[in-house]
């Protein structure tokens, strides 16, 4: 991996020792770090050790005469490859959705140029994320480009629990790396669907399902931390847009097909989404009401666009097509009959229980899985994982059949 310059803004939270940690991994993997302290940031982590761990000197007053006639400020936006806030408190967030420049960091956030990448890992109580001045500040901030990744949600220096912890330095560097296109799967395209759909029957009710996209959204990360350059189309979910995707959120098999086809053509299509089979013929424009005495309205129902089929058959195919099967019954066998009907290579096949034998731990939603890889040739049960490890597995497995040199290495 080239040598990249990573500007590290620290500011004044507990989560800031967590930034030691990341400074010695940016370093591992060759990275040069310069670091920006601000005043709180001072109060958890000295200079010295900053100095130590990157061997390059902390930044911290903008009125320094030295720092500004060896390196001026300017300088240390214009000379970054991406620039990480971490951690991003409350006040600093604030001050950069605000435009608000009265000290080094938020002066250098303020003259960063439009395509330098940002990333924030916020870092705060959770009544202070929570807080509607700062959601509003956060959605200003995406709104401009700059990623968020966190907070996690777990156990406060305060004593209290909640939403607010920063993120792991392993979770910021996966998401540098994928941000920045590092790794073995660098110039190829991928395209993930996630989540469900929702066909309407009026504008109250819909045909759906229990899908959580945890799954199709692990994937999406797992590929662009692996250096692919991901699309990630997904239904109404809960969860945060992975970091280092572009995300395209939709509602309906009809946008999920136009969004997927808009983003093609690709190398590696992966369909995890749980598509609807069919929809409402019509969907009335009112809510439909209930009359007493009379049965319910009746709902015809028309054929959904088969999308994983038409990505398979379609004449710009990608390299490698994965699809995924949801059974009650006969697992393997009606995996088996799925993948040769869609024409996809693979496809990732599950029971709709955790445990198939006693019908316990629905899948949807759960963190984890037992899966089948139902290849062309082959078959393999995995046992019992978290949802990131299944995504992890199946991206290394991608990397080795369209990557074998970067695999072996």
């Amino acid at each position: 991996m080239p040598q990249r310059n990573i500007l590290l803004i620290v500011s004044g939270g507990i989560a800031a020792y967590k930034s030691l940690d990341l400074i010695r991994n940016l370093r591992k993997q060759g990275d040069c770090v310069r670091v920006v302290l601000t005043a709180g940031g001072e109060k958890f982590v000295t200079p010295l050790s900053v100095s130590a761990l990157s061997g390059t000197a902390a930044y911290t007053d903008m009125w320094s005469l030295k720092d500004e006639t060896e390196m001026g400020h300017i300088r240390l936006t214009r000379e970054a490859d991406a620039i990480i806030v971490a951690p991003a408190t409350a006040n600093l967030i604030a001050k950069t959705a605000c435009g608000i420049a009265d000290d080094l960091a938020s002066t250098l956030l303020l003259a960063t140029r439009k395509d330098t990448p940002v990333l924030f890992a916020p870092a705060m109580n959770t009544a202070m994320w929570e807080n509607p001045v700062t959601q509003e500040n956060i959605e200003k901030l995406k709104a401009r480009g700059i990623r968020m990744i966190g907070p996690e949600t777990g156990d406060m220096a305060c004593g209290e629990s909640g939403p607010g912890r920063m993120s792991e330095p392993e979770t910021l560097l996966k998401a540098l790396n994928a941000l920045l296109g590092s790794g073995p799967l660098r110039g190829l395209s991928a395209i993930v669907t996630s989540g469900p759909t929702f066909e309407p029957i009026d504008p109250v009710r819909f045909i759906g399902n229990r899908a959580s996209g945890k799954q199709g959204h692990a994937l999406a990360a797992a590929l662009a931390t692996q250096g692919a350059a991901v699309t990630l189309v997904t239904g109404p979910v809960s969860l945060p847009d992975p970091a280092g995707c572009a995300t395209v959120h939709i509602e309906t098999a009809a946008e999920m097909k136009n969004a997927v086809c808009a983003a093609m053509p690709c190398d590696i299509a992966v369909c995890a989404a749980a598509v609807a089979d069919w929809r409402p013929e019509h969907s009335a424009n009112q809510k439909i009401k209930k009359t007493e005495g009379e049965p319910p309205a009746p709902v015809t129902l028309t054929e959904n666009p088969d999308i994983l089929a038409e990505i398979s058959r379609s004449k710009n195919r990608p390299k490698l097509v994965i699809g995924f099967s949801l059974e009650t019954q006969d697992l393997v066998e009606n995996a088996n009959i799925k993948r040769r009907r869609k024409g996809c290579d693979w496809i990732l096949a599950n029971s709709v229980h955790a445990n198939a034998d006693t019908n316990d731990t629905p899948v949807f939603g759960a963190d984890s899985n037992t899966v089948y890889l139902i290849t062309e040739t082959n078959q393999e049960l995995w046992p019992e994982m978290s949802k990131t490890k299944i995504a992890e597995a199946l991206v290394a497995r991608m990397i080795k059949t369209l990557r074998p040199q970067a695999d072996g290495a």
